[in-house]
């Protein structure tokens, strides 16, 4: 955990957030800035800056995450379609360096 980093203090319960799924690896939360109908984020509870920081046991605890997305997409409210976000750098936009998935549902959501 890194003590000035906003997900890791609402890991940890230094900052409220609605939990919509916890499990030892990672927290399901609403994106506070959305930019779509539904808007959420996994965030890994390790933290490491962006994916570019991750290694082989850090991507395998990501794709363990991203399996549980899978099972829990109905209960999530997004099974009828989602898009996924990663960020990394400032020039891509990322804004919080504790890597986090966005997850876009709802509407349909314009290609690229």
């Amino acid at each position: 955990m890194e003590k000035d980093c906003v997900f890791c203090k609402i890991i940890n319960g230094e900052i409220p957030a609605k939990r919509l799924y916890e499990d030892e690896k990672m927290i399901i939360i609403r994106d506070i800035n959305p930019k779509a109908e539904t808007h959420l984020l996994l965030i890994p509870k390790e933290h490491y800056a962006d994916v570019a920081s991750l290694n082989e046991r850090t991507a395998a605890d990501l794709g363990q995450c991203l399996l549980k997305l899978r099972e829990l997409q109905d209960v999530l409210g997004i099974g009828g379609g989602f898009r996924l976000i990663v960020n990394k750098g400032v020039r891509a936009g990322q804004t919080v360096f504790h890597l986090h998935i966005h997850i876009l549902a709802g509407r349909r959501i314009p290609g690229f």
